[in-house]
């Protein structure tokens, strides 16, 4: 892996050309974020294998949301991996 190299001018965060992204906060919503959804993945898969197939909610409308925790979780995962990466090499 090739090391960044740091700039001999910092950019100014002007829109659009220099733009930058704020990594505290990604880095903070990540954190956060990422036990939050692991969290509701393990629980809607539970209460789905609970769920009696004709009930309200259907553990088919619980299987779709505990699939949609568990993108929203490796989507966390991806960004505070790059998040992490960044603020090593930028800062």
């Amino acid at each position: 892996m090739r090391r960044a190299r740091t700039p001999r001018v910092w950019r100014s965060g002007t829109e659009p050309a220099t733009a930058r992204s704020d990594l505290k906060l990604r880095f903070l919503l990540s954190v956060v974020f990422l036990p939050f959804f692991a969290l509701c993945t393990a629980g809607f898969a539970v209460w789905a294998g609970f769920a009696s197939p004709h009930g309200a909610p259907s553990s088919g409308t619980l299987i779709v949301f505990a699939v949609g925790c568990g993108v929203l979780t490796l989507v966390a995962a991806a960004d505070l991996w790059v998040v992490v990466r960044r603020r090593r090499t930028e800062l």
